[in-house]
């Protein structure tokens, strides 16, 4: 991975699926990987594999619900690591509910989570970015914030405002050499989706390491070169 120095790179849900895979794939291209989550637990095992691997990474405990968990991640990540060259937004929850089923606890606990988290995350590590005239910025959005689900109305409600905050907050800092990404994946094989529904459609799945794949060959693209969107899908389309 080249660089002047170590990439400092904090990935949000990185207990698992998703962003644990992330952290692997910059941690084997030589990066330093900031691991957040609120499952510890998990995270330090991941962290210690990667360390076996030859890697860097550490682990920070975080909810992105919570604006002072936020800015104390942030602060522990600078003043041990330095500044923070890639952001990482992947962590989100669902529930798989038709909208009369959904519960107004559920609903605002997607948005806590899915779109205000990022807010959170993106708001701590921004006035450091433009400070340096540098910085990337990745959010794991959806393929369902621009397209039509059952029984995912809540879920995709916050990724579509994931996509509208990140498209507006791109054209504001994009001539400040600041980098805004959003990757779109459709069905990803991780303990989002039931047991029941993975043993179904598990061969039809993408899994983890195939996103974690495009991100880390996203942020290796030449500075003059933005990719502001992309799209994943299973070969054979969505489910």
């Amino acid at each position: 991975m080249s660089a002047s120095r170590t990439p400092i790179i904090w990935i949000t849900g990185a207990s698992r699926g998703i962003g644990a895979a992330i952290a692997e794939a910059f941690a084997g291209g030589g990066a330093r990987v900031i691991l957040t989550g609120r499952n510890a637990d998990a995270m330090r095992r991941h962290a210690e594999m990667i360390r076996k691997s030859g890697g860097e990474a550490s682990v920070v405990r975080c909810d992105v619900r919570s604006e002072d968990s936020v800015l104390r991640t942030r602060n522990v990540i600078v003043r041990k690591w330095g500044s923070i060259d890639v952001l990482v937004n992947n962590a989100a929850v669902t529930y798989f509910k038709p909208f009369a089923q959904t519960t107004t606890r559920e609903f605002d606990l997607l948005m806590a989570t899915n779109l205000r988290g990022v807010f959170l995350c993106v708001k701590s590590v921004l006035p450091g970015m433009v400070k340096r005239k540098k910085g990337t910025i990745v959010n794991i959005v959806s393929v369902s914030a621009t397209t039509t689900f059952l029984n995912s109305s809540a879920y995709s409600a916050s990724k579509a405002g994931v996509l509208a905050l990140s498209r507006c907050l791109r054209a504001e800092v994009r001539k400040k050499g600041i980098r805004v990404i959003d990757v779109l994946p459709g069905a990803v094989e991780t303990e989002m989706w039931d047991r029941k529904a993975r043993k179904k459609y598990g061969r039809r799945m993408m899994q983890p390491a195939d996103v974690a794949g495009v991100v880390v060959s996203l942020f290796r693209q030449p500075g003059r070169v933005l990719t502001e969107e992309i799209v994943i899908r299973p070969l054979e389309g969505d489910l």
